[in-house]
């Protein structure tokens, strides 16, 4: 199972220009994580200087939010991959 560094890594590079905050959020949809697991990795992959310390609380709230959601959003993608693939193998 990739790591959420490397899910990091592999959206930053691919969008150079999103903040690390992005970046992580659209990561969290890539991997179901717990609360504890999010703050480490939030701690140690979103810059700083990117939001207030007295923020942060409010700001980790939404990828953990997305992370919840992963499943779903990787059973709707695997569907809309399985609909493509029979449209295009059947018409």
């Amino acid at each position: 199972m990739k790591s959420v560094k490397r899910i990091f890594n592999k959206i930053r590079n691919k969008n150079p220009f999103w903040s690390d905050y992005n970046c992580f959020a659209e990561a969290m949809l890539e991997k179901r994580s717990s609360r504890k697991t999010i703050i480490c990795n939030f701690n140690s992959l979103v810059d700083r200087e990117g939001y207030a310390e007295s923020e942060k609380k409010k700001i980790v709230e939404f990828p953990v939010e997305l992370s919840k959601k992963a499943d779903l959003y990787s059973e709707i993608l695997q569907k809309s991959i399985s609909h493509c693939i029979y449209f295009l193998t059947n018409f």
